[in-house]
């Protein structure tokens, strides 16, 4: 699946990104995923029960975005670092420069490589695996994230819009 259509899936309004520059809501949906793990991990004791505590953590990286306020300043990294998921989500409408690419698709090779390493951990109750593909996804995202900062950076020096998003 492609960034758009998780960006649709999570209807992801003009709004909605302003308050996820908020960096309380970065900073928290870093948590959950080991959240997410801990409650996938949960079935050796709750069986299908397991659902729940699953379920509500679905339920909050969904809310994540929408329940911090629009933040004072979008200067800081955080806000930078979605700000730049948005300039790169809209590449089709104004392309980024091609020096991000090659990063960009390494971060998201570590990234989705973590994610199936720690899926075959979740899957195979192995702690090691697990912790090893959350680490991984996590190290992704983070240098993603980096990456976007640069991105906001960059192009915001050449696109109104997106001199806007910063304030």
């Amino acid at each position: 699946m492609n960034a758009q259509k998780l960006a649709n899936i999570f209807h992801m309004t003009d709004t909605v990104w302003a308050r996820h520059a908020n960096p309380w809501s970065v900073w928290t949906r870093y948590g959950s995923l080991p959240l997410l793990i801990g409650a996938i991990w949960s079935r050796v004791w709750l069986s299908w029960g397991a659902l729940i505590p699953t379920l509500v953590v679905i339920l909050w990286i969904w809310l994540n975005p929408r329940v911090f306020p629009k933040p004072n300043t979008t200067r800081q990294w955080a806000s930078k670092g979605v700000i730049g998921e948005r300039i790169w989500l809209n590449q089709k409408q104004v392309p980024i420069p091609s020096h991000h690419h090659p990063v960009i698709a390494f971060t998201n090779t570590i990234n989705a490589i973590g994610f199936g390493i720690c899926v075959w951990g979740l899957w195979s109750l192995a702690p090691w695996p697990t912790v090893l593909g959350l680490s991984w996804v996590i190290l992704g995202k983070t240098w993603f994230l980096d990456r976007m900062v640069w991105l906001c950076d960059e192009m915001a020096e050449c696109h109104p819009q997106y001199q806007n998003w910063l304030y």
